[in-house]
């Protein structure tokens, strides 16, 4: 019998539209945004389906928004019995994670993530950071490389063993690429304004941990695999300082798949719009199964797998 885990999708995979079909067919995905909007105070449905392209790429926006769709795919498959022995998200899809495990209530998983994506938005406003992609080359090439440039920048992103995303000031970001350029497949900027899961994100953990201090966090009913050790959480853990400490390290992505597969978790299941994850899972493990909901048509086609097997 296969043993799964539920990914959950991190930010920069949003798309107007997402959510709006998962919402038509299922009365609790639908009920996911309307908790959001609650949070919110703005209707987040409206804004994945009607907002332009760069409207609802802009943080306050597409965090929630990601985070919605994930959990209305979550909703879609609790109906069907589906039991994941494991849950883990990438970035921002941790805390889409956190809820599916029962770390946070659905609620409350909006506060924090509202919490997040202010404080990382009003950070983001007083340094000049960029972000990149780094593809074909081993992440030890490319630490070696960071340090060798003047200035700040590092990795904050193992994605798979080929894939590394850099972060840091803007200057010294494009100073490595440009050293990269000959032995790198490719250096892609991402389409950010801020250096993610760096010290540069340092002014805004306090806010954040401030404005989240009430909120109240429980023990994982699923195996839940962090970003941040890329282990299996803790009983120990204090997740409201990991979360804090999460803002300013490394992804690491890569050692949670291994971790998992490890456990002898052989299926892999993306929730959320698009399948990054999905592809980062086939560049980082052999001999599994991966699969994603986004919406009615991935979804029918994840179960008829599933039912099958």
């Amino acid at each position: 019998m296969s043993k799964i885990s539920f990914l959950f999708s991190g930010q920069g995979s949003q798309k107007v539209g997402m959510g709006k079909n998962l919402c038509d067919i299922n009365s609790n995905a639908k009920r996911v945004f309307e908790c959001a909007s609650d949070v919110l105070g703005f209707n987040l449905l409206k804004i994945c389906c009607e907002s332009k392209p760069e409207e609802l790429s802009k943080t306050k926006y597409s965090q929630p928004a990601i985070m919605a769709v994930s959990l209305a795919a979550f909703e879609c498959l609790k109906e069907t019995n589906i039991q994941p022995a494991a849950v883990a998200g990438h970035s921002l899809g941790e805390y889409a994670a956190m809820v599916a495990s029962n770390i946070l209530s659905l609620e409350d998983g909006f506060r924090v993530i509202k919490a997040r994506a202010s404080a990382m938005q009003e950070c983001s406003k007083k340094h000049n950071g960029s972000m990149c992609a780094v593809i074909g080359l081993e992440p030890s090439v490319i630490e070696q490389k960071c340090d060798e440039i003047d200035g700040y920048v590092t990795c904050v992103n193992y994605n798979s063993p080929l894939q590394t995303v850099v972060a840091g000031e803007t200057e010294s970001v494009k100073k490595l690429a440009d050293n990269l350029k000959d032995i790198a497949k490719l250096c892609i900027f991402l389409k950010v304004n801020a250096a993610f899961h760096s010290k540069l994100m340092q002014p805004a953990v306090k806010p954040f941990l401030d404005e989240i201090e009430s909120i109240k966090f429980s023990e994982p009913t699923i195996p839940f695999y962090s970003n941040l050790t890329g282990t299996k959480l803790s009983s120990d853990t204090n997740v409201k300082t990991t979360l804090g400490n999460h803002l300013t390290s490394p992804v690491r992505f890569t050692d949670e798949l291994n971790s998992m597969k490890n456990d002898q978790i052989d299926t892999y299941i993306e929730l959320g719009p698009g399948k990054v994850l999905s592809g980062l899972v086939k560049k980082t493990l052999s001999d599994v199964k991966i699969l994603n909901v986004e919406d009615e048509q991935s979804l029918n086609k994840t179960l008829t797998y599933l039912n099958k097997n």
